[in-house]
C-alpha cells in the first residue's frame, strides 16, 4: 500500500494505555527498573497534559520503516515487540518491558542520559484517510526544577521540586499500525546533539529507514541535485561560483513551481545542455547505488519538504570579505570578468535601486 506524505491527526485519538519503566545507562552503572503493572490513569486533565507531551511534537510530514542489517524486518526487535502489541493488545505491558531491555541493551555511549521510558497504546489516530491504532515511545531524559506555592487559610508555602517540561520531549517515536509487511509506519522525534550518541535511538534501538513516499523523494532528489552543482559539477565543467548559484536556485524553483515531478523534465529545463544531463544522471545514480537512497522518475512533489531543504541551497556569492551578492534571479544580469591588471571583477545590471 503506498500513502502520499502528510501529517498524523490526533484530534481523534485516545489514550488506552500506558507504562512507564526507568531506563538507566549500563555503561555507566545504571540500571533498569521495570514497573510492575501497567498505569491506571483516568483524570481527564492528565490525559490531556499526556497527550500533550507525548503527541504535540509529531508534526513532520516524514516517516520511517523498521528494518534490519540482513532487510529481514521480523529480526527487528522493536518491530516484533509492536507486532505482538497490535494482534494481542492484552500483551501490552509485557511487550513493553521488552521494548525497555531492548533499549537499556541498546544504551552503551558514556554520554547516553538515564531517563523515563513511556510506551502508550493510542487509538484513532488518522493519517490521510487512514484511521489506525499506534503505539508511542517516549523517553524523557531532563527534568527541570520549579516551584509550587500551596495556600492554606492565610498561610502560603512553597517548595521546589523537578518535573518534566511538558513543551520538550526529548526523544520519540509513533508506530502506526499501516504497512505492517514493510516495517509500519514511524514518526521520529529526537533532541540529540551530532554526538556518537545522538545515533542510538534511531539507529540502534530503532532500527529503521526512511520510507518510499512523496517527501522523501523530494527531500532525495533535491540533495542530489544540491550534491552534483557543488561538488561534481565543477570537476567536469568550467563554471563560475555564480553558474552554479543559478543552477541551485532553477533546481529549487523546479520543485517550487510545478506539483508533478518528472526526472526527464526537470534535468532539461535546469541543465538543458545533454552532456552535462548525462553527466548529472549519472551521478544521481551512483548516489542512489552508494547511499541506498529511494528516488524515483516521477512523483508529487512535497511542499513540506521543498522548503525544508530550500534552507540549505546558498544563493549568497561571497567575494572575499567585502561583499556579499545575493543572486535570485536572472543569471544574464550579472557578468564576471577581470581587468588589465589582474583584478576580478562582477557586472550587475538593473532596472531600479531600492
Amino acid at each position: 500500500m503506498y500513502f502520499a506524505a502528510m501529517s498524523m491527526d490526533f484530534f481523534t485519538s485516545n489514550l488506552e494505555q500506558l507504562s512507564v519503566h526507568e531506563v538507566g545507562n549500563k555503561n555507566n552503572g545504571g540500571q533498569l527498573y521495570a514497573s510492575a503493572d501497567s498505569l491506571e490513569v483516568n483524570d481527564e486533565s492528565l490525559i490531556a497534559l499526556l497527550q500533550h507531551y507525548f503527541l504535540k511534537p509529531f508534526t513532520q510530514q516524514e516517516f520511517w520503516q523498521f528494518t534490519s542489517s540482513n532487510d529481514d524486518v521480523n529480526l527487528n526487535p522493536v518491530y516484533s515487540f509492536a507486532q505482538q502489541i497490535f494482534n494481542q493488545t492484552s500483551s501490552f505491558h509485557l511487550q513493553t518491558i521488552n521494548i525497555a531491555k531492548h533499549l537499556f541493551e541498546c544504551t552503551n555511549h558514556p554520554n547516553i542520559k538515564d531517563g523515563d521510558l513511556y510506551v502508550a497504546y493510542i487509538s484513532h489516530v488518522k493519517l490521510g484517510d487512514n484511521i489506525c491504532n499506534a503505539i508511542g515511545i517516549f523517553k524523557s531524559e531532563h527534568k527541570e526544577p520549579f516551584l509550587k506555592t500551596k495556600r492554606k487559610g492565610k498561610e502560603y508555602s512553597i517548595n521546589a521540586d523537578e518535573g518534566i517540561n511538558i513543551d520538550k520531549l526529548d526523544k520519540g517515536c509513533i508506530i502506526l499500525n499501516l504497512n505492517q509487511e514493510q516495517g509500519y509506519k514511524v514518526a521520529i522525534v529526537d533532541k540529540a546533539g551530532r554526538g556518537a550518541e545522538a545515533f542510538y535511538w534511531k539507529d540502534d534501538f530503532l532500527q529503521v529507514k526512511t520510507c518510499a513516499d512523496d517527501y522523501n523523494y523530494t527531500r532525495n532528489f533535491l540533495n542530489v541535485a544540491k550534491a552534483y552543482v557543488t561538488q561534481q559539477l565543477t570537476e567536469e565543467f568550467e563554471v563560475t561560483k555564480a553558474d552554479q548559484i543559478d543552477l541551485l536556485n532553477k533546481s529549487v524553483n523546479y520543485f517550487k513551481e510545478n506539483e508533478r515531478f518528472v526526472a526527464e523534465d526537470f534535468a532539461a529545463s535546469v541543465f538543458e545542455d545533454s552532456t552535462v544531463i548525462n553527466s548529472f544522471n549519472s551521478f544521481k545514480q551512483t548516489m542512489q547505488n552508494d547511499g541506498d537512497l529511494d528516488m524515483a522518475d516521477g512523483f508529487d512533489i512535497n511542499t513540506q519538504a521543498v522548503k525544508k531543504q530550500a534552507r540549505i541551497f546558498k544563493s549568497v556569492l561571497k567575494l572575499d570579505k567585502n561583499f556579499h551578492i545575493y543572486i535570485h534571479g536572472n543569471r544574464n544580469l550579472i557578468e564576471r570578468g577581470e581587468d588589465d591588471n589582474g583584478r576580478k571583477f562582477y557586472k550587475i545590471y538593473y532596472d531600479n535601486e531600492e
